[in-house]
């Protein structure tokens, strides 16, 4: 099954083919993908995935079933067995907007399914990165009933980082790990790393490298939904160098084809279109007729004593176990708290890196009944156009509200409506306290006034 998303003629021009390039049992990427253009020297391209819940809203069973399935690959790889076909129509129907395929492809890549079908835990750390995949590498994580880290770009008082690494072609190219626990990365397992696309394989060699210094393994394992490296043997040999096995497992394989002139097609094309998505309509001042917020806490509705929001600290193999037991009782009680309505359209909307959370508490309303989409945040500045096929068709910009290790800049969310559009009939925004303040009323959620009936913040422990 293909899809049937038009192609854009902004595309066209820009010149870039994505092709399948995968074996049997494995997903198209021109289902799973589609292209946008950046807002950034160094790519000009932006393959968009349409299952990771970051630029596209989705149903989040859909992106959570993506994601324990990428880590049914990992184990795969673990084991030293052929991966096992994936449920590709179902998994292309969800991507197409067909919820109950959604249903399907998560309820049979559940964890408990993917036990009954012979996967045990397996003892390694799953170090996912910022900011795009820190969700995926929860889901991954779970998948594997395994330990997760994430990379951060933000300090936090009372943690000293414990490594870091560049990322070349990002805006944003600095990481750190933070690890509550410093021998959470010191201790010789196998280290799965995860990033939602692989293009290069750049950012991953320089952690691996950067890791392999502090802490020597034998063994790594690369997951990524897409993997479009033109030399996929340079970076296995790269890390074989290094004294390591390194394998690569992806839900898709495909071959990205890029014209010669592209820089100069992408500076063309910024400049005779435009498309900067949408600035807040006041600057310091909430927009006028923005929404009420309504605000609620996590930790009143009973947030388990001591489970981790995320995997920026490091997050426990056992913790998704606690998770998963508070989660249907937590959801409910925000459902109650919030004045959730099962005719309601609703967005839970994350921020940057918090994706993991606010998409199982989207992934548990949505399975209780309710008509949800997950999105999040990002950092990543595109242009906008409202065109068939294209793939980010409306945008909202508004400052950083959460003190990051690398000064203020401009956030975005894309793909929330286009004018005239339909609002959202509700949308639970999920921070963490140290993005809940001031900077958030006057900022994302003045931004978001126009595209929602009602806005709840939710805040993490």
């Amino acid at each position: 099954m293909t899809s049937l998303v038009p192609r854009s003629g902004v595309v066209d021009r820009m010149g870039v083919r994505v092709d399948d390039a995968g074996g049997p049992g494995d997903a198209d990427p021109a289902v799973l993908l589609g292209i946008a253009l950046r807002r950034n020297p160094r790519r000009a391209q932006l393959l968009v995935s349409r299952v990771l819940g970051k630029h596209v809203p989705t149903d989040p069973r859909l992106v959570r079933g993506a994601g324990l399935l990428l880590g049914g690959r990992v184990a795969d790889a673990l084991d030293g067995v052929p991966a096992r076909p994936l449920p590709v129509a179902d998994l292309h129907a969800a991507v197409d907007g067909d919820r109950a395929a959604a249903t399907r492809l998560h309820s049979g890549a559940e964890p408990g399914a993917v036990a009954r079908a012979g996967r045990l835990a397996r003892d390694v750390l799953v170090l996912s990165f910022a900011e795009t995949a820190t969700g995926l590498g929860h889901c991954v994580a779970e998948a594997l009933h395994a330990d997760h880290l994430h990379s951060t770009r933000r300090q936090v008082p009372g943690h000293v980082a414990a490594g870091g690494f560049t990322e070349e072609h990002s805006h944003a190219t600095d990481h750190m790990l933070l690890p509550g626990d410093p021998d959470l990365l010191r201790d010789g397992r196998p280290l799965v790393l995860v990033d939602d696309e692989l293009s290069t394989g750049r950012t991953a060699l320089n952690t691996i490298a950067a890791l392999h210094r502090i802490a020597p393994r034998p063994r790594y394992v690369l997951a990524a939904l897409v993997d479009s490296r033109p030399d996929p043997r340079a970076l296995v040999d790269a890390v074989a160098g290094l004294g390591a096995r390194l394998d690569v497992v992806s839900l898709a394989r495909a071959t990205v084809t890029l014209p010669a002139d592209l820089a100069d097609r992408a500076a063309r094309l910024r400049a005779a279109l435009g498309g900067e998505p949408a600035a807040p309509p006041g600057t310091g001042t909430p927009a006028a007729g923005t929404p009420v917020a309504g605000h609620v806490r996590l930790d009143v509705l009973g947030w388990p004593a001591g489970l981790p929001v995320g995997g920026r600290h490091g997050f426990r193999g056992a913790d998704h176990d606690r998770l998963g037991t508070a989660l249907p009782a937590m959801a409910g009680r925000l459902a109650a708290a919030t004045g959730l309505r099962r005719e309601e359209r609703l967005l839970v909307l994350g921020t940057e890196e918090l994706m993991a959370l606010p998409l199982r508490l989207a992934q548990t309303v949505a399975d209780a009944g309710h008509d949800v989409a997950f999105s999040t945040t990002t950092r990543s500045p595109a242009v906008v156009v409202d065109e068939p096929g294209y793939a980010l068709t409306s945008g909202i910009t508004f400052p950083a509200h959460d003190d990051p290790a690398d000064g203020p800049g401009p956030r975005f969310a894309y793909n929330l409506g286009r004018a005239g559009d339909r609002p959202w009939d509700h949308v639970l925004v999920v921070v963490d306290p140290p993005a809940d303040g001031v900077g958030l009323r006057t900022g994302l959620l003045a931004a978001l006034a126009p595209h929602s009936t009602r806005i709840t913040v939710v805040t993490t422990p």
